[in-house]
């Protein structure tokens, strides 16, 4: 029987890596987009000749419900069923902490928060009517004990989504799996520009001595969805190649 995924942020990075591994187990591909159109439709084309699996690209952007909303609209008009749905998609604004704004605190938590709770919900409700499903949270380490000032909007909404992984595991019992993946440093666009020499001492402080490859988080997000894993439930699993202070 054929399965479907969502995955949002799937153009690039971790989600990108993700569409890859479930179109290797023939799952169906939704490919979530906000502003990398080239490399979603790039994506699309390598892993419908790769894996010969349906792939859709759907631009919205997870900070509008609106856009969102337009989406679920979009599926359904296909006749789509989610099996899987990967939060994935998020932004960080870093700067000094006394250059932080409200607007990009708003911003960020829109984004990384409230998108991931709208989603789920009405994505959820299906799931919940079919006694089936899965949810997949993509938070970080930096919502449970890796903390930055530069990054403090970012931080908080990892940390909250945490708290919503909870919540709805509590909610979409005993039907719907809700988990989360927590990673640590990981070699994605987001972190390129990192300072060499602070990429040197945050390295340090990884027992494996190096950041993941975004395939590595993808792996365990895709355990998540097996059957191997449905006795997994209101988890967060760390992904950090083992962090110490």
């Amino acid at each position: 029987m054929e399965k479907t995924v969502l995955i949002t942020g799937a153009s690039r990075g971790i989600g990108a890596a993700t569409a890859e591994v479930f179109a290797k187990h023939k799952y169906n591909i939704i490919i979530n987009y906000y502003q990398n159109e080239q490399k979603a439709i790039d994506l699309c084309k390598k892993l419908k000749e790769a894996y010969q699996v349906k792939v859709l690209p759907i631009q919205a952007d997870m900070s509008k419900e609106e856009d969102i909303n337009r989406m679920i609209l979009e599926i359904q008009k296909q006749n789509i069923v989610i099996d899987c749905l990967v939060n994935n998609a998020a932004i960080a604004i870093d700067s000094l902490f006394e250059d932080k704004t409200v607007k990009n605190f708003e911003k960020t938590i829109q984004t990384n928060l409230i998108g991931p709770f709208w989603l789920s919900k009405e994505i959820g409700k299906e799931m919940y009517q079919r006694k089936a499903g899965k949810i997949i949270n993509i938070t970080s380490t930096n919502g449970i004990d890796t903390f930055y000032p530069m990054s403090i909007d970012y931080d908080a909404s990892k940390a909250a989504l945490i708290s919503l992984t909870h919540n709805l595991a509590v909610e979409f019992a005993p039907y719907i799996n809700v988990n989360a993946v927590a990673p640590g440093w990981v070699k994605t666009d987001m972190n390129q520009n990192l300072d060499e020499q602070y990429e040197k001492e945050e390295t340090e402080k990884i027992l494996l001595k190096r950041f993941a490859n975004p395939e590595e988080i993808a792996n365990v997000i895709y355990f998540l969805s097996t059957e191997e894993a449905k006795y997994i439930n209101n988890e967060v699993i760390r992904v950090d190649g083992g962090w110490y202070f």
